[in-house]
């Protein structure tokens, strides 16, 4: 078998072949007539046609040459025959063509003894050789580090995986008008930000060297910003973007990701609830056409009803811990006792980790409400619960799966649960919200009550049962050592 070097080698040589006989390898535009979608619908009624696109296989027989030709929206057999094309132009092909290649190819349609509809190829000509083979169509990319490193040749021998990525394209187009179609604005707000608000988690930190500050890729999706378009007269906002968190990587967990956030003026979380709600149950219908899924060992379905958990209720149900009352030992303790991997030693921390471990056996969809305020900074308090706040989570397959609120606009409650969030950051908690000086400084001017909400691509990995990086075009990836 011929190494890789020997093969780019002798196809090297082939581009300079086609060179010399006066071909372009890599011209920078084409004849096409149709795609070949379109061709294969008009087949019948058709004289004559130019396609283009990546053969994919070849077969010869004498004088005769089969090949597959995929340009991405179909593929079809082209016939190369030598009777036809003449000697020349049909060795040429024979001799300096390989899988891979791209052709341009003209040529009538005609249909096979067997019945595949097919080009009968009177032309053709180069539009970009290929240097290096493609994978062996049958096995392909077999490990994932290979897979994720070359992601365009895993996309190209998977046609579920192009769906796929088409399927998630349909995911975000419906999320996207059903917003519209709520009347919520979409926006764009900065993905650079001087503290990073709206959510507790690690961020990336870089330097601004203009500026000569160090700035952070944000870790929500514009949520303080967002609010700040509450103040300025905006009632629905919403936007569909990237948010970047410098923590561990899991099935369900990646630094870089899609998400939506939309906030609503003069609602509160329990209005949220029901928008979200519809939104899910629109989602599943118009994307996959169905309620019912299954994923990380759960069956959950979307229609209907969803039940209300309580957040303090449930922890102290299952462990027997009142988190509002518990001190940190007595939460650390009861963790240990169960053999629960946490991170951080601050009540607030351990107290979600005591929560996640709960929340595991929960298939839902079900909202989670009254969370502890220490752990929701941006959220109204329950006045019907005391230590708690006006907070929703939805809660699917054991994990969370869109995040609300009615969020605070009390700023000197505001400037206290910063405060709050300081001491947890003196403590070492790299997951604390930084405060935030300009936004306190903002809701002094005044902003509405308001319900905030954001989600991600996380629910579309659980509605296909695939790890996050699996719906991900190109997951990062460490550098070739």
């Amino acid at each position: 078998m011929a190494s890789l070097e020997e093969i780019r080698n002798e196809r090297i040589r082939k581009l300079e072949t086609l060179k010399k006989k006066g071909l372009n390898p890599y011209p920078t535009e084409t004849d096409r007539t149709h795609k070949i979608s379109e061709f294969l619908k008009e087949f019948k009624n058709l004289d004559e046609g130019t396609l283009v696109g990546r053969i994919m296989s070849l077969r010869s027989f004498g004088g005769s040459i089969f090949s597959d030709l995929n340009d991405g929206s179909d593929k079809i057999q082209v016939y190369f025959k030598k009777d036809d094309l003449g000697d020349d132009l049909f060795n040429l092909f024979e001799e300096n063509i390989d899988i891979g290649d791209f052709i341009e190819a003209t040529g009538s349609p005609f249909t096979t003894k067997k019945g595949e509809q097919s080009l009968l190829v009177s032309n053709w000509k180069i539009i970009s050789k290929s240097l290096r083979p493609l994978p062996e169509k049958w096995h392909g990319l077999q490990n994932h580090e290979a897979r994720f490193r070359q992601r365009y040749l895993d996309i190209l021998l998977n046609p579920e995986l192009r769906e796929l990525f088409k399927l998630k394209a349909k995911f975000w187009d419906t999320t996207r008008s059903f917003m519209n179609e709520k009347d919520f604005v979409e926006v764009e707000t900065p993905t650079l930000e001087i503290t990073t608000g709206g959510a507790e988690a690690r961020p990336f930190q870089t330097h601004h060297n203009d500026f000569d500050i160090d700035v952070y890729l944000r870790i929500s999706i514009g949520e303080l910003w967002q609010k700040r378009l509450m103040a300025a007269g905006f009632e629905k906002t919403f936007e569909i973007g990237k948010a970047y968190r410098n923590e561990g990587s899991s099935a369900d967990h990646t630094q870089e990701f899609s998400n939506m956030e939309f906030y609503w003026a003069y609602a509160d979380y329990k209005d949220g609830m029901g928008l979200t709600k519809e939104l899910y149950q629109r989602i599943a219908q118009d994307v996959f056409g169905k309620t019912e899924f299954e994923t990380r060992g759960h069956k959950f379905d979307l229609s209907g009803d969803w039940p209300v958990i309580d957040y303090v209720d449930e922890i102290e149900d299952k462990t027997g811990i009142d988190v509002l009352e518990a001190n940190e030992g007595d939460i650390q303790a009861k963790l240990e006792g169960l053999g629960v991997k946490y991170d951080g030693n601050t009540k607030e921390r351990m107290m979600d980790s005591l929560w996640k471990h709960i929340r595991k056996d929960v298939s839902g969809p079900a909202f989670l409400i009254n969370h502890p305020k220490l752990v929701s900074p941006l959220a109204k308090d329950n006045l019907d619960k005391p230590g708690t706040v006006e907070r929703f989570q939805i809660i699917i397959a054991g994990s969370e799966i869109g995040n609300g609120y009615s969020e605070l606009n009390n700023p000197i409650e505001q400037k206290k649960r910063f405060d709050e969030q300081k001491e947890l950051i003196a403590k070492g908690d790299e997951e604390a919200m930084m405060p935030d000086d300009e936004f306190v400084e903002m809701l002094e001017h005044g902003m509405p009550p308001t319900c905030g909400f954001g989600f991600g691509e996380r629910l579309f990995a659980f509605m296909v049962d695939k790890p996050i990086r699996e719906v991900q075009m190109f997951p990062l990836m460490k550098p070739k050592e």
